[in-house]
Formats: structure tokens, sequence, C-alpha cells
């Protein structure tokens, strides 16, 4: 953890700039912009926004609704969403192998035994005492997750 400390802070600090701080800092830049540099300039922009506050409560009520409609057919009707997350499938390794944690130590291994008791009840074969003991170990990792409780060295 405390290897991966600068690279943990560069990551947050990426996505708070990005995100949060990049975006408003924009925002506020685009709405001062364009009133004092473009309608404050043009008479009939002016007519209709005589003043800085009713331009940027157009812009918010306008803008809002717009960038939300325009979020969703991002997502939901265009093929740019779809292809980001073909990049991002290609680029995490972790849709190619088990992921560590509660599918790598509870889920998956409670599946093979299934399988594994399945086949010994279609042949009638009596378990043996390292079978017993590998079910009782996965109960309790899969009570320990129903608990509440962690798997694995990760926070």
């Amino acid at each position: 953890m405390k290897t991966n400390l600068p690279f943990r802070s560069w990551f947050y600090f990426r996505t708070g700039y990005a995100v949060y701080l990049s975006f408003l800092i924009a925002a506020v830049n685009m709405i001062v912009t364009v009133y004092y540099l473009a309608i404050v300039r043009i008479e009939g922009l002016l007519a209709v926004f005589p003043d800085f506050t009713s331009w940027a409560v157009t812009v918010i009520i306008v803008g809002v609704p717009l960038a939300v409609f325009i979020g969703w057919l991002h997502l939901k009707r265009s093929p740019a969403y779809s292809s980001e997350v073909d990049v991002g499938v290609e680029a995490n390794p972790y849709y190619y192998k088990l992921p560590p944690g509660y599918w790598k130590e509870a889920l998956v291994p409670v599946l093979l035994e299934t399988m594994k008791l399945n086949i010994k009840l279609l042949n009638k074969e009596s378990l043996t005492e390292n079978e017993v003991k590998s079910l009782k170990s996965l109960q309790e990792k899969l009570q320990t997750l129903i608990d509440g409780g962690r798997l694995g060295g990760t926070k």
C-alpha cells in the first residue's frame, strides 16, 4: 500500500481534477467568456440577455437538460460508448482471468466443488476426508462474506 501511495494519489488527483474541477472551471469560463466577448457586443443578443444573470440562468436551464440528453444519447444510442467499453475490456486483465478476492477464494471454488460433488453423486462415490475439509473451509469463507467480512490480503 505504501509503495502504491504516489500512484494512487496521482489517480485520485486526475479523477478529481478531470471530472470535477476542470468541468466546473470550464463551465464557468464558457458562460463568462460567451457573455462578455459575444453577447455584450451584439445588440440583438444584448436585448435578449440584458445582464449576465439572465444569460447564466438561461444557459443552466437549457444547458443542463441538453447535456443530460446528449449523455443519454452517448450511452444508449451511440456506438461510441460500446466502443469505449470494448477497449476497456481488451485492456483489463480481469476480463481474462479470475479476479482476486471473493471470486477467487470463495465463489468459483464453491462452483468447482459443486461440480465435483455432482459427479461423485452421479457415480455413487463417498467423500474423502480432504474433500470434507475443503467444503468446510469454503463454507467458512462464504459465511465470512455473508457476515460482511473480506477475503484475501487486499483492503
